[in-house]
């Protein structure tokens, strides 16, 4: 044994080491949580596995109560098994009042539904929602709680200042070793980047990594750290890769799709910010991301390159980086399975959080380089408001996503729509749901023409030299109303169903109950 050289009586001599406390032995001092229950023998606290025999079993050490908040990532979007068989268990257990905060809500989550008729979950935080959901909550699911609903970097902002306090997050991870060091590119469940979940990793009081194939140690690459990870259950399966392509994310054949995507590139060559190095990032929809397979024969042609691109990753933009037509790629979700195999070999194309892409109030998110952004619609109205939330019924069905992230910030921000949907205008006097505030929108492309914010004088004279056809909001709206009729009103309750909130944290519109 060591004799004791130091105790409390010397350190009260010491400036600024009056309250420290002297050595006692290897394993004295351990703050609450980092060691073995009941273990004194000498270098017994220290954990050589997190794995647990059940999930039953890692809700039960994290300390969950009801009324905590729990999250999830969507990097499986429609493929998701993590979060049913989560709430199922969680249900089986008792609990009750809980918040569930997920980076977005698909049709795999639908069984919430039960769970907030039952009792389990009494509120709701995301970026989008979608099915019977989504439905549910437009007609007065959630009580007393409306729905809080995010962008991609106002989610984060909120986990990282501590809006949104995460008590115990559940991260899907298609590999992970016994400490915990998990990502999105090995093993048989993939779903490639993980950059919604490495913000919920750093930030949540206790992480359980949730995997169906469990990797020798030291996992590599780690997207998620083992010094972030409490513990690791193993299961059959967590999630269908087939199921991260979705309708939103296609690509197109659509000959009106094709047109206004040929506009959208006409409307980024003509605008003085297609040069060399430039960077974009496109949204989904067929259109929006149409674009990045047409920008490839103008790259070759002027012989320039593209710095970087950014966001959900598609084929489309693999196959430039492949090319060598693009540097590289910040990738916070793969959009589709060729975005999956590219990320785990290909050393230029980069996983990346929610909060390096995003979240407005750090040092400098990725969105701050940004010179294009091309972005879908469901809904824009004469003062270039969007609305990518609600549906012309009123109803919830897709995602803020990061729209109002990357409009904000872009040095020119494109929204892609057609006039009409069948029978329904797309430009209209007043949006449903304003996500993104027109004051951040540029450009809006239709099949009948290009309008720009009238803010925007330089791209206007810019557009007019180039002989791009361009229109006004007022012509678009009464072209809308002349081919397909009037819209009726939507009536609403005065019930509050969902709050949406922008970017920074502030309240930019509400979504109300649907009057019956």
């Amino acid at each position: 044994m060591m004799n004791k050289r130091v105790d409390e009586s010397l350190l009260k001599t010491i400036k600024g080491y009056e309250e420290r406390k002297a050595y006692n032995s290897p394993f004295a001092y351990q703050p609450e949580g980092t060691t073995n229950e009941n273990t004194t023998e000498l270098k017994g606290a220290i954990r050589r596995t997190k794995v647990l025999n059940s999930l039953e079993e890692a809700i039960k050490k994290s300390g969950l109560k009801d009324g905590m908040t729990i999250s999830f990532h969507h990097h499986f979007r429609n493929g998701d098994k993590v979060l049913p068989m989560v709430m199922d268990k969680l249900a089986e257990m008792g609990f009750k009042n809980l918040r569930v905060a997920a980076s977005s809500f698909t049709k795999a989550h639908e069984g919430i539904v039960k769970h907030v008729k039952s009792g389990v979950v009494n509120r709701l935080e995301s970026s989008g929602l979608r099915g019977d959901l989504a439905t549910e909550i437009s007609n007065g699911l959630l009580g007393e709680y409306p729905a809080v609903i995010r962008s991609h970097g106002g989610r984060a902002r909120a986990i990282v200042e501590g809006d949104l306090k995460i008590d115990v997050a559940f991260l899907g991870a298609s590999s992970s070793d016994c400490m915990g060091n998990a990502n999105g590119v090995r093993g048989k469940s993939l779903c490639g980047s993980l950059g919604y979940a490495k913000v919920d990793a750093e930030h949540a009081e206790k992480v359980i990594i949730i995997t169906d194939s469990l990797v020798d140690y030291p996992n590599n690459p780690m997207s998620i750290p083992q010094t972030q990870v409490d513990y690791v259950v193993v299961v059959d399966e967590i999630g269908d890769p087939n199921g991260i392509m979705s309708g939103a994310t296609r690509f197109t054949s659509n000959p009106k799709e094709l047109l206004m995507a040929k506009k959208v590139l006409d409307v980024m060559l003509s605008s003085g910010y297609f040069n060399d190095g430039f960077s974009m990032q496109t949204g989904s929809g067929g259109a929006s991301l149409a674009v990045t397979r047409f920008i490839r024969e103008e790259l070759i042609k002027k012989n320039i390159k593209c710095s970087y691109g950014l966001g959900g990753i598609t084929k489309a933009f693999v196959d430039l980086l492949e090319e060598g037509l693009i540097g590289q790629l910040y990738d916070t979700q793969c959009f589709d399975l060729a975005a999956v195999e590219s990320i785990a070999k290909n050393e230029k194309h980069i996983e990346v959080s929610a909060d390096f892409y995003a979240n407005p109030f750090n040092c400098s998110p990725a969105v701050n380089k940004l010179d294009f952004v091309i972005l879908s619609a469901l809904e824009v109205d004469k003062d270039f408001n969007v609305n990518v939330i609600s549906g012309s019924d009123g109803v919830i069905r897709e995602a803020s996503g990061g729209h109002s992230d990357t409009s904000a910030a872009a040095n020119v921000s494109i929204i892609v729509a057609p006039l009409t949907r069948g029978r329904i205008p797309t430009i209209i006097d007043k949006v449903t749901t304003v996500v993104t505030p027109g004051s951040t929108v540029d450009v809006v492309v239709t099949d009948y023409g290009v309008v720009v914010n009238p803010t925007r004088v330089d791209l206007l004279e810019r557009f007019q030299q180039a002989g791009i056809e361009l229109v006004t909001m007022e012509k678009l709206r009464e072209l809308a109303n002349f081919i397909v009729g009037e819209p009726k009103e939507i009536e609403f309750e005065n019930e509050v169903v969902a709050v949406v909130e922008y970017r920074d944290g502030s309240i930019v519109d509400v979504v109300r109950k649907i009057k019956k």
